[in-house]
């Protein structure tokens, strides 16, 4: 009996190529998951740098410190640490700049999430100039700017991330979306300058942590909820989650930097409802019908 003709994989064995690719290896998935990561290291260092105040400790240097080549000496610690956060910032671009080339390259990757990638890496180079800038002209105008574009950058990537892994986010995952967030905003609020005194670079740290998560929470609910489950209740959630999230970053920050009383009654109003969404998020995904068949992402 003749022995059956092995299948040709093209993918492996197209024309003109001998290996395959790095990003073939390492996966698009685990290489834009990291890119995320890599924001969100970069943004946490960033806040605790301004808080400890370690981003003026380089004598008004920039890009590098006040240590010499490479900042190999640095004259204390705070001078250390801000290199330490411009060297993860640095890591982080060119794993920015690696994610927006391999979109580029890869056919698998929806066009709409290329663009979403492109537009996080033309934000990188902005992004890097308002960190020069609050070296030398340390303006409560740039630090915000820097924190929101910074803010964008994260969200752009995440949202990409999310669509890359979609088809591996269950309902299960959706539901413990809901219960992160439930148990995130309330830190989130506790750890806030409406309950303490003293707002050190710590707290700081672990508020803006929490601001990333709820994040996150908010990006997953807000793209797989629909896909992932039956009923209008589900939709109108991932309509609300995200709004509510941005508008509790946003009073969240403004309460930090104390413009008007008014602020801190609309921030704990906004984290109220977004708290009150991720409950009703959580007992409405344990009784909702799921999809048989996951609904298309674009």
């Amino acid at each position: 009996m003749p022995r059956r003709a092995q299948p040709v994989s093209y993918e492996r064995h197209s024309p003109g190529s001998s290996a395959r690719s790095l990003i073939d290896r390492f996966g698009f998935s685990h290489l834009i998951v990291s890119t995320v990561l890599l924001t969100a290291a970069t943004i946490l260092l960033g806040v605790a740098a301004k808080g400890t105040g370690a981003g003026l400790a380089c004598d008004a240097n920039w890009p590098l410190c006040d240590g010499g080549l490479l900042n190999l000496f640095p004259a204390n610690l705070p001078s250390f640490f801000e290199w330490i956060h411009r060297v993860v910032a640095m890591v982080a671009g060119f794993f920015i700049v690696g994610t927006a080339v391999a979109a580029w390259r890869s056919p698998s990757v929806r066009s709409w999430v290329t663009y979403a990638i492109t537009a996080g890496m033309v934000l990188t180079p902005i992004q890097v100039y308002l960190g020069r800038e609050t070296v030398f002209v340390y303006d409560l105008t740039i630090l915000n700017m820097h924190f929101w574009t910074a803010i964008v950058i994260f969200v752009l990537f995440l949202v990409a991330a999310v669509a890359v892994i979609a088809d591996r986010l269950t309902a299960k995952h959706v539901t413990a979306a809901f219960l992160v967030g439930a148990a995130v905003v309330p830190a989130h609020v506790v750890l806030s300058p409406v309950f303490v005194d003293s707002y050190s670079p710590v707290i700081q740290t672990l508020q803006y942590s929490a601001t990333l998560t709820i994040a996150a929470a908010a990006v997953i609910v807000a793209m797989i909820g629909p896909r992932r489950f039956e009923g209008r209740s589900m939709v109108a959630l991932a309509v609300v989650v995200p709004i509510v999230a941005f508008l509790t970053t946003l009073f969240g920050r403004r309460v930090v930097m104390h413009y008007l009383p008014l602020l801190d009654q609309l921030y704990l109003v906004v984290a109220g409802t977004l708290l009150l969404a991720m409950l009703a998020g959580t007992v409405l995904s344990r009784r909702l019908p799921t999809r048989a068949t996951p609904t298309p992402l674009g």
